[in-house]
């Protein structure tokens, strides 16, 4: 069988007398969709900053291609190809598509006026930007220079989706990403999740939505108590299913809690 590309052991978070993460395991495999479901206070953000660097366990241990990893920051994650973006998008509204996509990575000019001044290459990060958005169908944008706070809710996901399917050569870790968007701009973002699937970078997809869980995502995994309950394959088990062991009302394997 396959060997995970990311895999935890026996997590461990505390927050005073409160355990958020209590010996959780999780896999993601490569080139899979891996939603992560589970009701409010379950643990699911404890795990998902600890394996994306915002966080560090206390106990536990978390591989990368096998081999032990341990991130200080959100930067040492993305460093090693694991982007995330959060259900805030950490967008600034002011600044432009091109300014937000290279935020952080912003390329210097190769000449004396980049490397003794520090003079943006502003050129190069346009067509880069431009390229990254029309690779995923989002050019409806037409002005790679708008401001981001001229863009609607679906467009504004849709460029932070792009930010990390362009740097995110490893994992793509998205929280809550239809959380406030409507019908239409929900099932852009769906389809722009499954064409950045079918580029073969594997995706951990948080969300409550049942019914968008349930159309892409190639396996859920269960957070209950502090600590994945299941894993469960969509196409053998129904949203109520999910809901139950979620609730605690099911346990795995059928039988009645």
């Amino acid at each position: 069988m396959t060997e995970p590309l990311l895999s935890a052991r026996k997590l461990v978070k505390r927050y005073g007398r409160v355990t958020a993460l209590d010996s959780a395991d999780f896999d993601l495999y490569p080139g899979e969709i891996l939603a992560v479901i589970g009701d409010n206070g379950a643990g699911k953000s404890s795990l998902i900053k600890a394996i994306s660097g915002a966080v560090q366990p206390d106990e536990g241990e978390i591989r990368l291609d096998g081999k032990p990893i341990q991130f200080a920051s959100p930067l040492e994650a993305r460093q090693s190809g694991i982007e995330t973006v959060y259900q805030t998008l950490a967008l600034s509204p002011a600044l432009s598509i091109s300014d937000n996509m290279f935020m952080g990575r912003e390329l210097r000019r190769k000449n004396i006026m980049g490397k003794v001044f520090g003079m943006l290459d502003k050129p190069a990060m346009d067509r880069f930007a431009r390229e990254k958005l029309t690779e995923l169908g989002l050019m409806t944008i037409q002005n790679i220079d708008q401001p981001v706070e001229t863009l609607s809710g679906g467009q504004r996901q849709g460029v932070a989706v792009a930010r990390a399917a362009a740097f995110g050569s490893r994992v793509i870790i998205l929280d809550e990403p239809t959380a406030a968007l409507g019908v239409k701009e929900s099932r852009r973002v769906l389809d722009l999740i499954l064409d950045v699937r079918s580029r073969g970078i594997p995706i951990v997809l948080i969300s409550h939505n049942m019914p968008h869980v349930f159309e892409v995502a190639d396996r859920i995994h269960i957070h209950r108590l502090g600590r994945r309950l299941c894993v469960i394959n969509p196409k053998e088990h129904t949203m109520s299913d999910a809901v139950a062991y979620m609730t605690g009302a099911r346990v795995p394997g059928g039988l009645a809690a």
